[in-house]
């Protein structure tokens, strides 16, 4: 037996307190999870603190479906930010005046039904942005995910570069079979307003009046995807996805049909992304072409890098380290400081540098992310090849007999 083997297959000594096989790990994500709950208590519920937290939740849903590409099933995905495009104009054509010839409304409020335009729910728009994805996923998938490796991150790159130029050329475009009244989008002027969120047997939210009720719009969300992560991860599909990461060939031999099983986790990852651009759009009451740049999909990889590929706590952790780095610390905490030490620039001009340093560190410290999966961990630590150099593991005699 390796030595990888024989880390893999110790058990887990989990504290148990109860006759009811509560554990530790039970009562810790309980205390977490109303910890997460009542956060939004004990802040002012307009300060930008606020504004950068749900801007993390969201940013939490799309790593996670990134995690799902990457962590998961090992498709480098350099494009993310074409699903989050998506999403966003879905809420950008539905839930405003956009298209302002139509008058459709669907569940929506009284006030809402009074406007022009398209108007859905909430709800139906976190569906329609998930299957627009779902059908993107498809179209760029079938024909490229038999390519491996850096090839289907150039084919993704390429992929989110196609969407940000229709959404700078959309004012042009034309929806098919409809009229100059119906462009494709409006380029770089923004579709503005979007309706605020209206869920059923709630108030409408009002971000102008407090922003708790994004908030815990957006935890729902987040709690919604983590359950639909955790099960994968750990369903059929999920170990077929992490074979399909190790080796390639050996899944294929094994009998899982790879281009398959690679569409399903680009189906996932972009269903995730589309739900937090659709998200976003009410939120920030604002989309524009602006906001799709390359620099945003290398944002996302970032966080799942730092917190630790297919780790899906690490990627939750990343996800709200940089946001707040990137959204709160650097601008509002460390920009005046370069000007109390009598230097001529503010500390926000350094973004790109700081990001930089970060990843140069934790590659340099802690290359399997702040909190690795085991099996990454154990490679980049432990050593596959059982060899007597690597730290002495428990029940193992290095260099021993297998």
């Amino acid at each position: 037996m390796s030595r990888f083997d024989a880390v893999m297959q110790r058990p887990l000594a989990v504290p148990v307190l109860g006759p009811r096989g509560l554990t530790v790990s039970h009562v810790a994500a309980f205390a977490v999870l109303l910890f997460a709950i009542v956060f939004p208590l004990f802040f002012d519920p307009l300060s930008g603190f606020m504004t950068t937290t749900i801007q993390a939740l969201a940013f939490v849903v799309m790593a996670l479906g990134l995690n799902v590409m990457v962590g998961f099933a090992g498709l480098l995905d350099l494009g993310y930010v074409a699903f989050f495009a998506i999403g966003a104009y879905t809420s950008g054509w539905v839930m405003s005046g956009f298209y302002g010839s139509a008058n459709i409304h669907v569940f929506v409020s009284s006030t809402i039904e009074a406007l022009p335009g398209i108007h859905l729910n909430f709800l139906l728009v976190l569906v329609v942005a998930a299957v627009l994805c779902a059908i993107a996923a498809v179209i760029i998938g079938l024909p490229t995910l038999r390519l491996r490796g850096d090839y289907i991150a150039i084919v993704t790159l390429a992929f989110g570069e196609i969407i940000r130029v229709f959404a700078i050329n959309g004012p042009t475009l034309h929806l098919p079979f409809a009229g100059s009244d119906y462009p494709l989008t409006a380029g770089k002027q923004s579709i503005t307003p979007i309706d605020q969120i209206d869920l059923p047997i709630l108030s409408p939210l009002n971000s102008f009046l407090t922003l708790r009720g994004y908030y815990w719009v957006i935890l729902g969300l987040v709690l919604v995807c983590l359950f639909i992560v955790l099960r994968l991860r750990d369903s059929r599909i999920g170990r077929a996805w992490i074979a399909m990461r190790e080796d390639e060939v050996a899944a294929a031999a094994m009998g899982i049909p790879l281009v398959k099983t690679k569409l399903l986790a680009y189906l996932v990852g972009g269903a995730m992304g589309g739900l937090s651009g659709a998200f976003l759009g009410p939120f920030l009451q604002v989309v524009n072409a602006d906001q799709f740049a390359f620099s945003f999909s290398i944002f996302i990889l970032a966080m799942i890098i730092l917190g630790g590929l297919g780790s899906v706590w690490g990627v939750v952790l990343g996800a709200l380290l940089l946001t707040y780095i990137n959204n709160y610390i650097i601008p509002d905490v460390l920009d005046d400081v370069p000007g109390k030490l009598g230097l001529d620039f503010a500390f926000s001009d350094l973004g790109f540098g700081v990001f930089g340093f970060l990843l140069v560190i934790v590659m340099i410290l802690r290359p399997q992310g702040l909190l690795p999966e085991r099996r990454r961990e154990i490679e980049l630590t432990e050593g596959l090849d059982g060899g007597a150099d690597g730290p002495p593991i428990a029940g193992v005699t290095p260099g021993g007999p297998a």
